[in-house]
């Protein structure tokens, strides 16, 4: 192939590359768009139906006849059944007070909505769930485990223990803060509080999905039990991510129980590892996560205090009782004890 054959190709490809771009990005502002204009005329239906229920005493069975002709006129798929119209109502209600979540709400999908103005009792965090919605991306399913498993409540950072405003730059630190939960809900694994560290370790594995789901957006796995080499040893951290908006490593240690000092001095040191040997050049500084089943506050701080690495402390919360089908398979505690004792 000639070299004007080659440029030429060469400039097509780029050219395809960027069209197909502007088609992607024109269709995803269509739908958008399409979205805004239907969460908007919900809106609108619903403070109607309010407007003449005060005014003219309307019932339900005004509702239930609206719905009727409505779908007469625009079929059985338009969305007026008497159920979507009362969750319409219910929706202007919701944030008729609010001239800023009213503004929001328009960003995402109408069955996103339900979920959130149904299921979310305070201005607060119905925000907290629209705002994530957002930014995240999350779907209708991330919506539900996120609302499920109580997240508004569980990522408050009064709660966090940690020391990313020390450890990173602002801005990096307040995006760390933001990732790092306080506490993990991790009763989709179906295992005891009392088990060992590896047994919690190996079921994450094999419900990775599920975990990169409660870690949050922008997790990558690496790999469990990943080897670090220096000099002549060998060490290995629990489990390694990749955190695609910090752009850093994230380890994160498993541990059995309530938070001990020592085990931040043991991420530290693993961190320094990472950084040196690991990380590359264009990347952030690592970050450790340490899971523990407990934690006292004050004794994370003071563990905290001077350690160089950043690295957060959080708690995880799992089943109270062991599964039927495991009380034969796993350990006791009294067995576990003594294998540890040997």
């Amino acid at each position: 192939m000639k070299n004007t054959d080659m440029q030429t190709n060469s400039i097509y490809k780029d050219f395809l590359v960027q069209l197909k771009q502007k088609i992607y990005s024109a269709k995803s502002k269509a739908i958008l768009s399409a979205n805004r204009i239907m969460i908007e005329l919900y809106w609108e239906i619903g403070k109607e139906i309010i407007t003449k229920q005060e005014a003219l005493g309307w019932g339900k069975s005004v509702v239930e006849q609206m719905s009727k002709d409505l779908i007469t006129e625009f079929g059985e798929k338009s969305g007026y059944s008497s159920s979507n119209l009362w969750r319409m109502r219910i929706f202007y209600l919701s944030y008729q007070d609010s001239e800023k979540l009213a503004q929001a709400v328009r960003e995402i999908s109408w069955g996103q909505n339900i979920l959130i103005f149904e299921k979310c009792k305070t201005d607060d965090e119905r925000e907290y769930y629209i705002k994530n919605t957002i930014e995240y991306g999350w779907n209708r399913n991330v919506l539900t485990h996120h609302i499920k498993t109580n997240l508004f409540d569980r990522d408050k950072i009064k709660n966090k223990s940690n020391n990313f405003e020390i450890a990173l730059p602002s801005y990096l630190s307040e995006l760390a803060i933001d990732i790092v939960k306080s506490e993990y809900n991790l009763e989709f694994l179906e295992v005891s509080k009392d088990i060992h560290e590896r047994q919690v370790e190996n079921a994450l594995i094999e419900n990775i999905k599920r975990f990169l789901l409660e870690l949050g957006y922008g997790f990558s796995f690496v790999g469990n039990q990943y080897k670090l080499v220096l000099g002549e040893n060998e060490y290995f951290i629990d489990l390694l991510f990749f955190h695609r908006k910090l752009n850093a490593l994230v380890a994160v240690e498993l541990k059995v129980g309530k938070f001990k000092p020592e085990y931040a001095g043991k991420m530290n040191f693993y961190l320094n590892i990472l950084n040196d040997k690991v990380k590359m050049p264009h990347e952030n500084p690592s970050i450790g996560i340490i899971l523990c089943s407990d934690k006292d506050g004050l004794e994370v701080e003071y563990a905290l205090q001077n350690v160089i690495q950043p690295m957060g402390v959080s708690t995880y919360t799992v089943k109270e009782e062991l599964p039927t089908e495991f009380k034969n398979i796993l350990p006791t505690q009294e067995e576990l004890k003594k294998e540890l004792i040997k």
